[in-house]
């Protein structure tokens, strides 16, 4: 295990910890928040990148959120739940409550239209509806760097996958759907490939696009398992337990026979 990624703010910058606590329902500090316009629609990368610009920090367990912006200014405070929204995600109905504080505001400041801060339980906010955990390794990282004349990885956190795996083979994660893996002292199974978008295109910090990952995709992985351009794979949890960055990953019935 290379690098976690958990985004408590979906489309908001990423944060990186050294363990998280992989539950049924995935890592319960991630995306446990969505953004919403004046519409309830929600707004997301695809609407503006300068979104990843916004570093969020949240304690799940106090229920303190923080909110940085570029400019040095903080919204920050105890999440108290206001009245119950539901948002379209894909077609698929997701249930949470506006936040009440300062963060809807704080937001609309910064991107300059009206918007809101919405909570759902941990797991529901899913792009589609997928599995909880997701999943790249640094060899195709590599390959994709190859593929567009670079000299070295492209950065990951493009993907915005909760977990970068290392010691594998390029792609060799699309090898493993179906099959348990273990991970740290938890066991997920991968069930589809990770269809990708523009959002990948983006520089993770800036959220300018600056790269085109979707040529690259189309010229060399068009068509995978269960998406177009595939890259990385997204997974069940089927034994949850506690991952650290450094742990091993392998499946499972490999780490059986060792």
């Amino acid at each position: 295990m290379s690098r976690i990624s958990i985004a408590p703010v979906k489309g908001l910058g990423l944060l990186h910890p050294d363990a998280v606590m992989l539950e049924d329902t995935g890592v319960r500090e991630n995306r446990r928040f969505h953004i919403v316009d004046e519409d309830g629609r929600r707004f997301n990368q695809l609407r503006d990148g300068t979104l990843v610009q916004v570093r969020p920090e949240y304690d799940a367990d106090t229920e303190r959120l923080a909110l940085h912006f570029p400019d040095g200014t903080v919204a920050e405070g105890h999440v108290t739940l206001g009245e119950e929204v539901t948002t379209d995600f894909y077609d698929r109905p997701v249930p949470g409550n506006t936040v009440e504080g300062p963060w809807s505001d704080a937001l609309s400041a910064w991107l300059g239209r009206p918007l809101r801060l919405i909570q759902s339980d941990p797991g529901l906010a899913v792009d589609r509806g997928r599995g909880h955990v997701s999943l790249i390794s640094t060899a195709s990282l590599e390959e994709l760097g190859r593929q567009g004349d670079r000299h070295e990885p492209v950065d990951g956190r493009r993907f915005r996958m909760l977990f970068e795996i290392d010691g594998v083979d390029a792609h060799e994660e699309d090898t493993w759907l179906g099959h348990r893996v273990s991970i740290g002292d938890a066991e997920i199974v991968p069930l589809g490939d990770v269809g990708r978008c523009v959002v990948t295109t983006c520089d993770p910090d800036s959220g300018v696009s600056d790269f085109d990952t979707l040529k690259l995709l189309a010229g060399y992985r068009r068509e995978g398992v269960t998406e177009p351009l595939p890259f990385g794979v997204y997974c069940d949890v089927a034994v949850p337990g506690r991952v650290r960055v450094g742990d091993p990953v392998q499946p499972a019935q490999l780490a059986l026979q060792t």
